[in-house]
């Protein structure tokens, strides 16, 4: 049984390549990857580029598909700050071409409170994973019957919330990124930070493609436990141009937020 979205080979020199399994195929290629699970493996390389702050924020130029053939990542430090730095990453595939980019935003956490307790003026009224229904992934009765991503999630829809589409609200659970390691609280939540424009869709694949061509994840904190929540809407505009926006919480509350913007094409002919 599949337990993680990837496994990682050595190569001459010591460097990761990185092998998806079925669990990171994604919805629109049988030969591409989800970019969820991608993304969390560029989290993962930009926290350990800069490992004594945390990262606050990743921004993904998903410029073409993620093969499932497999893939290395190149990293890089851009600069470095005693309150901020930058770094890069890179997904490069096995002929040298760049398949997918991010930039990450670095902050130094604070050694004393600067503020006694958290602060939070959103005023939002947040369901807690308990009292949430389990349910169907969305768009599956309209995907392609291959094994992928949908098949790694467990979702949760707290009441008057399901997988139809519309302004959504939902918990979701993945597996592991990788089957040896535990991953940390940004890695975990990326999968469904890049969800939500299936969740919030005006339409199903089979009527319409709605592909996001990029990712934003800002997180204020960590997020707590397994199940983690993401309320998402979107905005679909005649010229093929669309946004996805979702908050993501636990059960503690908001976490962050996640920006898709969304290519809208006709579905190709067969």
């Amino acid at each position: 049984m599949l337990e993680s979205y990837f496994t990682v080979e050595r190569v001459d020199g010591g460097d990761e390549w990185i092998v998806p399994t079925a669990l990171s195929r994604g919805p629109w290629d049988e030969q591409a990857c989800h970019g969820g699970p991608p993304t969390a493996m560029l989290v993962r390389a930009l926290e350990r580029a800069i490992p004594t702050q945390r990262l606050a924020r990743i921004s993904v130029e998903l410029s073409s598909p993620v093969p499932m053939s497999g893939f290395r990542i190149e990293t890089k430090v851009v600069r470095t700050g005693r309150a901020t730095s930058q770094s890069s990453a890179a997904i490069v595939d096995s002929s040298g071409a760049v398949r997918s980019s991010a930039i990450g935003l670095h902050i130094r956490a604070s050694g004393e409170p600067i503020v006694p307790d958290p602060l939070d003026n959103s005023e939002l009224d947040l369901p807690q994973s308990v009292d949430a229904i389990p349910g169907e992934f969305p768009m599956r009765a309209a995907m392609p019957d291959w094994v992928g991503f949908a098949r790694s999630v467990e979702v949760r829809y707290p009441p008057g919330n399901g997988a139809d589409g519309g302004h959504t609200t939902v918990f979701m659970r993945t597996v592991p990124l990788l089957p040896d390691e535990i991953p940390s609280p940004f890695q975990r939540i990326a999968p469904l930070a890049d969800c939500g424009n299936a969740f919030s869709r005006h339409a199903n694949p089979d009527e319409l493609q709605f592909i996001n061509a990029d990712l934003v994840i800002a997180l204020h904190r960590d997020p707590v436990g397994v199940w983690l929540g993401s309320r998402s809407s979107s905005q679909w505009q005649p010229g093929g141009v669309g946004l996805a926006d979702a908050l993501l919480f636990d059960d503690h509350g908001p976490v962050g937020r996640a920006l898709q913007s969304l290519l809208l094409r006709a579905v190709p002919a067969q």
